[in-house]
């Protein structure tokens, strides 16, 4: 009689009600039911081939593109920051990033190989994964750009190895395979030299913290810029800048941004980004777009 199959055992960490405002960059957020950490890509696959086919799901980096409510979220979340967080170098320029990957490592180790081109994602304080779901960029480069293959994977555990070309990409927009994560990507870049590429990144970082408002907790830009114009200077000429709304406030340095005082509440933060869209759509006939992904319950509700 043959033994039973051992089923493999989880290795990484499920957490419950585990507060999101632990995870987010604005420090706002109600717990999510359950948070898993996976220990690596194949322990992340087995843990969702175990999940129930309805579960609610959503993947989380550093949470500088997100405003959960207050009320926190039913389901699981997924964490990558710190967990799929391997990065290597190939042949041809070309290197690999897991999705838990900060942006900002992934420039200064390019910078530090002689490869050019990824100085710009030191400027996004996020993950590989969030930069690739929405084509994040700013200093005038894209992630998209560099961008040669990609693996994803699916809520069952799949993993699929995909072409650049399989996505249709935009400003802050990507369409792909429904149904399917980004849990690594292989970028291509040029040689350059690394001295020069390094000071390169300590420059653009410096005008990031002239500009933005990088010592108070915010999400990053929170409105798309509309074509042919700038988000904050809307915000600005609206008379926004400084308007406050519990804890929450239009900063000061940079129109773009909104960040929390001390104290503020998920819900302070999205009456602030409707107040802005609001008076900008009516002084400027302009429907700002928000580039922040808002989730979960505005008002607690377990059952």
């Amino acid at each position: 009689m043959m033994a039973a199959r051992q089923q493999p055992s989880l290795r990484g960490t499920l957490l419950r009600e585990e507060p999101m405002a632990r995870h987010t960059s604005w420090r706002v957020g109600g717990p999510a039911q359950r948070y898993y950490q996976p220990a690596d890509i194949v322990d992340l696959a087995l843990f969702l081939a175990q999940l129930p086919a309805d579960e609610p799901l959503y993947w989380v980096g550093l949470g500088s593109n997100l405003l959960v409510r207050d009320g926190g979220i039913r389901g699981t979340v997924i964490a990558t920051s710190g967990m799929l967080n391997e990065i290597s170098l190939l042949d041809d320029g070309r290197v690999r990033v897991e999705s838990g990957v900060s942006c900002a490592r992934v420039a200064r180790y390019c910078a530090h190989e002689g490869l050019a081109g990824a100085e710009f994602l030191c400027g996004i304080p996020g993950t590989m994964g969030g930069a690739l779901a929405m084509n994040a960029g700013c200093f005038g480069g894209e992630t998209w750009r560099l961008v040669e293959s990609l693996e994803t994977m699916d809520r069952h555990g799949e993993l699929r190895r995909r072409a650049a070309a399989e996505y249709e990409v935009g400003y802050r927009h990507v369409t792909g395979p429904a149904g399917e994560w980004f849990v690594a990507t292989t970028l291509k870049l040029e040689r350059g030299d690394a001295l020069g590429l390094l000071e390169a990144n300590r420059q653009l970082l410096e005008r990031r913290s002239a500009s933005q408002p990088t010592q108070q907790p915010n999400a990053g830009s929170v409105f798309r810029n509309p074509e042919g114009d700038f988000a904050a200077r809307l915000i600005e000429a609206a008379g926004l800048k400084g308007r406050i709304i519990g804890k929450a406030q239009v900063s000061e340095k940079h129109a773009n941004f909104i960040v929390n005082l001390g104290g503020a509440s998920a819900a302070d933060i999205e009456s602030l980004i409707e107040v802005v869209r609001r008076e900008v759509n009516q002084q400027h006939g302009v429907a700002l777009q928000c580039e922040v992904r808002i989730i979960g319950e505005a008002e607690v509700a377990r059952g």
